[in-house]
């Protein structure tokens, strides 16, 4: 389906790596540190690519709005940081897809709104990224998505032409941001947000449901 790609860039979170059950228990621990019941993982799986926001608004119903939610997100960075890669892990079929990208000679990297604090360790700590030709944190340019800038950014830093990157994303702000940075963009159905949300309404180029699916639309399966 897209032709002349010279690179895929992916969102991290919920597209690359299951960082749920992480982010989940880095929020739930708050809970329990204050003698509240634990929740369920399933309750904070469908907001785990919205951070600290999407955790602490299920682990206490709060809002960045609301008194306290600045003291209550930094006790929640340090609980993620202390155990972000226990039970993180990448989707099925990641690996093999990220091989035969590498086999294929395309470039390929990272572009998430995670902050460098946690996207750098985390990344160096797993093998799956040691072929990533770049890696953009949501505080590496002045913008995070759905700016086009972190995208840009990607496509300097590789030496290439926007539109001959790919970016793959499973939330709806990675297909403004890429579409805003003149990339073809393909949504990932099954990652977090795209797994409750009708993806169609994104205006993405493409729709997949697996990460081998993306093989498919690369012409590399």
């Amino acid at each position: 389906m897209f032709n002349d790609i010279e690179a895929v860039l992916f969102d991290l979170d919920g597209t690359l790596i299951d960082s749920a059950p992480d982010l989940g228990a880095a929020a739930d621990k708050m809970r329990t540190d204050r003698g509240l019941a634990s929740l369920p993982l399933a309750d904070y799986r469908p907001m785990a690519g919205a951070g600290a926001r999407g955790m602490i608004g299920i682990a206490f119903g709060l809002t960045p709005d609301d008194d306290g939610f600045g003291d209550l997100k930094e006790e929640f960075f340090a609980n993620y940081e202390a155990c972000m890669t226990e039970r993180t892990y990448a989707f099925d079929g990641v690996a093999e897809l990220i091989a035969q990208i590498d086999r294929s000679g395309l470039k390929w990297g990272v572009v998430t709104n995670k902050s460098a604090r946690f996207t750098l360790p985390l990344t160096r700590r797993m093998p799956l990224f040691e072929s990533a030709q770049t890696i953009i944190s949501g505080d590496t340019t002045p913008h995070a998505k759905p700016h086009p800038a972190p995208l840009l950014e990607a496509a300097r830093q590789l030496q290439l032409h926007p539109g001959r990157c790919v970016y793959v994303g499973d939330d709806e702000r990675d297909i403004v941001a890429g579409r805003a940075a003149g990339m073809p963009t393909v949504a990932a159905a099954y990652g977090y947000l795209g797994a409750l949300a009708d993806t169609r309404h994104w205006k993405a180029d493409a729709t997949i449901v697996s990460p081998s699916s993306l093989l498919n639309l690369l012409r590399m399966a």
